[in-house]
């Protein structure tokens, strides 16, 4: 009898414990509501800025409306800074966050990432005549970089003693370089080229590598369908070239194959 009891009684709780309501599913949210809400960068050219016509474009511009386009929803986009890409996750500001976002460990606590969408490098960049080589001869040259971003936190880990001006965004980090107020600048790579264009005085000599930093896509913590139907996008768009085209459209250089997670 006591035997019995038991097994009612784990049963009861059983069917309690699985009578509950359901966890919420983004991915279904989205699909039922018709919009996503996407965060995108527009201080971070080719990546996003903002044209003559005070309208968003870049590369990451692009991808969120492909997502949301291959969805069958409206996408309602939101600027966002490196500081507060994953806050705006956090706090459920955006559902997802296209905004050429590196993975590191400490950030993959917070939020989950994406199979890679694009290949970039993290490094500084300065004067010819600078003598450094690494991050051991900065000295007390300043180097600038957008707080919270990859090579703002890399470059410390580097260098603890590096002397970093941090700004609150990568349009500011860029302007404080050009304009005299840093010595050196740590950001992406494939920002370079347009840095030059818009400064084809200033020298940007590249003077070491922080790392190898492929962007993702970035979704709150559990989102696993949602995460799994963007890996599932970041395929099928690989293998049909249309990520290359945004690859030659706005970085002038065809896609590298990249690992997935």
């Amino acid at each position: 009898m006591k035997r019995f009891v038991f097994a009612i009684a784990a049963l009861a709780a059983l069917c309690f414990a699985t009578s509950g309501p359901a966890l919420a599913d983004r991915f279904e949210d989205i699909l039922k509501n018709g919009v996503v809400r996407i965060g995108v960068p527009v201080d971070v050219p080719p990546f996003g800025s903002v044209n003559a016509k005070r309208e968003a474009e870049g590369f990451d511009i692009d991808l969120a409306n492909m997502v949301a386009k291959a969805l069958g929803v409206k996408a309602e986009l939101q600027q966002i800074t490196g500081a507060n890409r994953i806050p705006y996750l956090l706090t459920d500001k955006v559902d997802i966050v296209i905004s050429v976002m590196g993975l590191t460990p400490e950030r993959a606590k917070q939020i989950m990432f994406t199979a890679p969408y694009a290949d970039t490098s993290l490094a500084v960049y300065g004067a010819k005549s600078q003598n450094v080589k690494s991050a051991d001869d900065l000295g007390s040259l300043k180097v600038v970089a957008a707080k919270g971003t990859t090579q703002d936190l890399g470059l410390a880990e580097m260098n603890p003693k590096a002397n970093i001006m941090r700004t609150e965004d990568d349009a500011t980090a860029a302007q404080a370089y050009i304009t005299g107020q840093a010595d050196m600048i740590a950001t992406n790579s494939l920002v370079v080229p347009d840095l030059i264009k818009r400064a084809p005085n200033k020298e940007f000599d590249l003077k070491f590598v922080i790392r190898r930093s492929p962007a993702h896509m970035g979704v709150r913590m559990g989102e696993h369908n949602l995460v799994r139907w963007l890996d599932s996008f970041i395929f099928f768009n690989t293998m049909n070239g249309e990520l290359d085209k945004l690859h030659q459209k706005w970085l002038a250089a065809k896609m590298i194959p990249l690992p997935s997670l």
